[in-house]
């Protein structure tokens, strides 16, 4: 198994990173700090999050984004990717008459209508972030690399398999050209990878073993697994007993044994993760910060780089 720093680095060569996983387990702040490495080494990342509410420009200590997209920082750029916007966008880019597009679109009566079609959302959703991925400017890519802090684990795999589902319903024409080469730039391992974040408790690791074979059962590239809010031991064996035996000693001692069943508890899950999946593992620590925001995420962005040290 690769070393986990040498996947990364590895990794950040791809044009399309994807990060999925179980609700709850932090892909919005890896996918952050990942953005905010890349564009730290020099590539043009753009970040985007799926109706989201502009949870990455916040943790990275910018103003909301919304639907179009905004420069949060030198070489780092985001977007939240809403379906009536992405479908306005997608049908004006096809049809090349804005106003025409606009007032049909903004019929509420019409927007109900588009709302009913099965996997519309999804394959206008899809098609505006790797349309991205594909654009360029002059003569290079206007992106080096796209983030996409993805759905939860069901409704992610639902929207990468679009361009399959989708592409072997539809007949003929524009449709079926656009889902030919999402999918195709999606299954290419050389350009896209699928990053599975996971927590050190049960049920993430489940979930996360679960959402691993479900990936290679439809042939998507997978990349990495990050995971992540992995607490520390802070006690050697024997020091707590070294506590004098009364007050307030004995609620400190209450206390740090709780944090200390929590460190155990995550490196038993860590291991399991670790013996049950071929992906690299690279865990990132719980951060005791509050309220977690931009800080948090520099710090988780120098331990991915590096810098200050990735655990084996």
């Amino acid at each position: 198994m690769p070393e986990p720093i040498e996947a990364l680095d590895r990794l950040l060569d791809r044009r399309v990173l994807v990060l999925t996983g179980k609700g709850g387990v932090g892909k919005s702040s890896v996918t952050a700090a990942l953005a905010a490495l890349a564009a730290r080494r020099g590539k043009r990342v753009l970040a985007c999050e799926v109706n989201a509410n502009d949870r990455l420009p916040a943790l990275l200590g910018a103003p909301p984004a919304g639907p179009s997209l905004a420069e949060l920082r030198p070489n780092l750029w985001s977007v939240d990717v809403r379906p009536h916007e992405a479908m306005l966008e997608y049908a004006q880019m096809k049809l090349h008459l804005p106003a025409i597009v606009r007032a049909v679109f903004e019929n509420r009566l019409m927007r109900y209508f588009l709302r009913a079609i099965p996997s519309l959302a999804e394959v206008v959703i899809l098609g505006k972030i790797l349309f991205h991925a594909r654009e360029r400017e002059g003569e290079r890519p206007r992106f080096d690399l796209v983030l996409v802090d993805a759905p939860a684990t069901g409704h992610a795999l639902a929207l990468l398999r679009v361009p399959e589902v989708v592409g072997a319903a539809v007949p003929p024409g524009a449709l079926a050209d656009d889902m030919r080469w999402m999918r195709a730039l999606l299954e290419d391992p050389a350009q896209t990878a699928i990053n599975l974040v996971s927590l050190p408790e049960e049920m993430p690791v489940n979930e996360t073993f679960q959402l691993e074979r479900a990936l290679r059962d439809v042939g998507l590239p997978l990349g990495v697994c990050f995971l992540n809010g992995v607490w520390p031991h802070r006690f050697a064996p024997g020091e707590l007993d070294q506590l004098p035996p009364r007050p307030p000693w004995t609620e400190v001692r209450a206390a740090v044994s709780h944090l200390e069943a929590r460190a155990d508890l995550a490196l038993s899950e860590a291991g399991r993760l670790r013996r049950g999946t071929d992906l690299p593992v690279i865990e990132l620590p719980y951060l005791f910060d509050a309220p977690f925001g931009p800080p948090a995420i520099e710090r988780l962005s120098l331990l991915l780089e590096g810098k200050l040290g990735v655990a084996a």
